[in-house]
Parts: C-alpha cells; structure tokens; sequence
C-alpha cells in the first residue's frame, strides 16, 4: 500500500513537471521577437548563399549575374523565389566590378529591417 502511495506520488510530480515544460515550451519567453529573428537569420543566410552564388558565376562567366541568370544558370540550387521569409530579393550589377544584393521586408507594417550583402560579402 505505501509503496503504491509513493508510485502515484511520483507520478503527480512528474505529470506536474510535464505540464509546466510543455507550457513553457509552447509559449517561450520572447513570443513575438523569436520568430523575427528566426526570419532574419534565415534572409541572412539566404545573402550569403546569393553571395556565393555571384562569386561561383563571377568565376565561370567574367561577370556578376542578374537574378534570373543566376536562376536559370543553375548555379546556386536553393535560390529565393520572389519573396522569402517575409522578404523580397534584389540584385544590381555592375558587369565585372560589382554587385549589390538587396533584401526588402515585403510587410511595410512590420518594423523589420533592410538587409544587403555585396562582393565583400559583408551582410549589413
């Protein structure tokens, strides 16, 4: 019997337990800023793979690429389709000598910001 008290007791503690993690979990710290910043580590990393993507064409072709070229190159496999992550691509060129990769927040209402990389790839 007080070995049968003592397995239900640990029970309770561990069902206790559980709800409180799985709350915490479902409902984090930072609600909101988490998957913002979530978003903007992503159109960071999708810069940076742009980036890349124009050095590799620039060492192929003599010549930065515009964004349908470097689609239709084939290139660089994981490349953005028109917006991503809540953010539209852009690219200017300049032939040989550079090359400006533009991220735009698609929502105006949100207050996220406008990123950039060019040929030194330096995300800013």
């Amino acid at each position: 019997m007080r070995a049968t008290l003592g397995f239900i007791g640990i029970l309770m503690v561990l069902g206790i337990g559980y709800f409180i993690y799985s709350s915490q979990i479902q409902s984090g710290p930072n609600d909101e800023q988490l998957p913002q910043q979530t978003n903007l580590i992503a159109v960071r990393q999708g810069l940076l793979s742009l980036g890349q993507s124009e050095r590799l064409y620039m060492a192929t072709n003599g010549t930065y690429a515009s964004l349908e070229q470097l689609r239709s190159s084939g290139i660089a496999g994981n490349l953005p389709n028109g917006s991503r992550w809540g953010y539209e691509y852009t690219i200017e060129v300049n032939g040989a000598e550079h090359f400006l990769i533009t991220a735009r927040p698609v929502d105006s209402g949100r207050d996220l910001p406008v990123m950039s990389i060019d040929e030194k790839m330096q995300v800013q």
